[in-house]
Order: C-alpha cells, then structure tokens, then sequence
C-alpha cells in the first residue's frame, strides 16, 4: 500500500481530497500546524474507513516539513501521491504598491521553498517505486497577476514555474507533476469548485496523467 501526502490539511478541500485518495486504496498521511486539526481530521477518515495519520509541521518550516514526510512514509508507507495546497496567510494578501521586499519573505518559503523542500523530502520514494504524482493546487493569480494580492500572485508564479519545470523534468521517469487552478472560492454548493469536486478532478489529474495545468473552470475574463 502507498501512501497520498497532503500538506495544508484542512477541513475544506483537504479533507476531501484525503477522502478521494484514502478510498481508493492508498494510505494518508496529513500534514499540518495544528495538532487539534490533525486530530479531528484523522478521525472523521476513520469513520469513513480511511487509514490516515497527522504528522504536525509548518510548511514554512522546511526542516520540520522535511521530517514530517520522512516520518510519514516510514510509518505508512511509500509516498506515490504528494499535494501541495497550504493555504497562503491573510499578510501575504497587500495591494502590489503597500508589498515591500521584506513582505515576501514569507510567501516565497511558502510557495516556493516549500514545495522544493517537500519534493526533495518524496523524490526518493518514487523513484524506488517507478511511479509518482505531485499536485499542485493554486488560485487564479498564480497565471494571471493580481494587484490586489502581490505577495501571493509573486509566489505562485514562482511555484507554478517550478511545477511546471518538474513535470518535463520528471516524466521520463513516470512521475507525473501536474498543477490544478481554482480561479474563484472554494465553495460547498459549486458544481466545479466544490471541495468534492475539486478533489475528485485531482484524483482525475492523478490516474489519466495528461498533462501539466488544469483548470476547475474557465478563468473569468
């Protein structure tokens, strides 16, 4: 049994997704600040018979994070499936004019830093494996910039150049790196947008493995 790896493990998306995989077969290793979080979130999987496990680390804490997926591949097994999909803080949200240098410290480490910390931390097992998906998850500033979001619509373009730079990387060697844009919120009543929807497109991305970036629905114009 392999296991699907899920940074920024919430109650939304997160939860759903680790539903999709966890039913599928696959072991879940949940990752995430709160103690408390990862607690009720292994619990609600386990009522719907999904083996899961919390490992508490701050994506922004790239030794921490390093440890956690180490630890968790140890104790559930291999990691096949990595996904990415911390949920950026409210700070990192300045209009591009009140961002300084100093504010995108912390939006880079999550975006970008992370997600190199977190493939470095996975890489190996896959290639022991001879298979492996990393996902992606980003709003709509991470491909069309927004002035209103600076910190974020930096630091996505920098994860998303990365993602996009594994996937041709990778593919010889059946590991597929694909990127999944929600252009709008997160909402329980969207057809396309829908913590069950979005998780079972992810679930999609992972099995038909046909190309690097999608979208939940079109970009508004």
């Amino acid at each position: 049994m392999t296991t699907f790896a899920l940074i920024g493990a919430g109650p939304g998306l997160g939860l759903a997704t680790a539903r999709r995989f966890g039913t599928a077969g696959h072991t879940v290793a949940l990752i995430s600040r709160s103690t408390d979080n990862l607690d009720a979130l292994t619990a609600e999987l386990a009522r719907d018979g999904v083996e899961a496990r919390g490992f508490a680390a701050d994506a922004l804490d790239h030794g921490a994070l390093t440890v956690a997926l180490r630890v968790a591949a140890d104790t559930l097994g291999p990691i096949e499936i990595l996904q990415y999909s911390p949920v950026p803080r409210s700070d990192f949200m300045k209009k591009v004019l009140d961002t300084s240098a100093d504010d995108l410290d912390a939006p880079f480490a999550l975006s970008v830093k992370g997600p190199v910390t977190a493939v470095h931390a996975v890489l190996p097992g896959m290639r022991e494996l001879g298979r492996g998906t990393v996902l992606f998850v980003n709003g709509a500033s991470a491909v069309r910039p927004n002035p209103n979001v600076a910190g974020t619509s930096v630091a996505f373009a920098g994860e998303s150049a990365y993602a996009a730079m594994l996937h041709d990387a990778l593919a010889s060697e059946n590991i597929h790196v694909a990127q999944l844009i929600v252009p709008g919120a997160i909402r329980p009543e969207a057809e396309h947008s829908s913590p069950e929807a979005l998780a079972q497109r992810l679930y999609e991305i992972h099995s038909k493995r046909d190309g690097f970036r999608h979208y939940s629905e079109p970009l508004p114009d």
